[in-house]
């Protein structure tokens, strides 16, 4: 059904009903969900050619999309792009970081971004705490 949405947007487009952020995030989130984060990252870069600039949503899909993946390298890359780009990620987005680098076996780079968040003015909770004691019990740091 993928195509289908693609085609869609097309579609879209062509009626000149324009797509905004909303519509190309959840076309994004629908590629990472079937594990294609390629087609995902095509899409986040029409949405980029269009002028549109990703949001919170958008950016994290995308993050979380690449860890599922395995691959952490182009997960971090998209959260230095965002934040470059001024969007402000929220605690879900260092959530899904943190799980992703813990799981990838990057304790280390976790607890960077953890002491950060600690320095910052974002308010962890308890899902932030559990995946930081989780990953360094699974490091056997604990």
């Amino acid at each position: 059904r993928l195509e289908e949405a693609k085609q869609m947007l097309a579609l879209m487009v062509s009626k000149d009903c324009l797509p905004n952020v909303t519509t190309y995030s959840s076309l994004i989130n629908g590629f990472c969900k079937c594990k294609r984060v390629k087609g995902g990252l095509e899409i986040f870069r029409e949405m980029s050619q269009r002028g549109l600039v990703g949001d919170t949503v958008t950016y994290t899909t995308l993050i979380q999309g690449f860890f599922q993946a395995g691959d952490c390298e182009s997960a971090q890359g998209v959260f230095e792009q965002m934040v470059s780009c001024g969007v402000p990620p929220d605690i879900w987005t260092y959530s899904i970081l943190l799980d992703g680098l813990c799981k990838n076996g990057k304790l280390e780079n976790a607890l960077v971004i953890f002491h950060d968040m600690q320095k910052s003015e974002m308010e962890l909770n308890i899902v932030s705490y559990n995946i930081m004691i989780e990953g360094m019990c699974k490091a056997g740091k604990v």
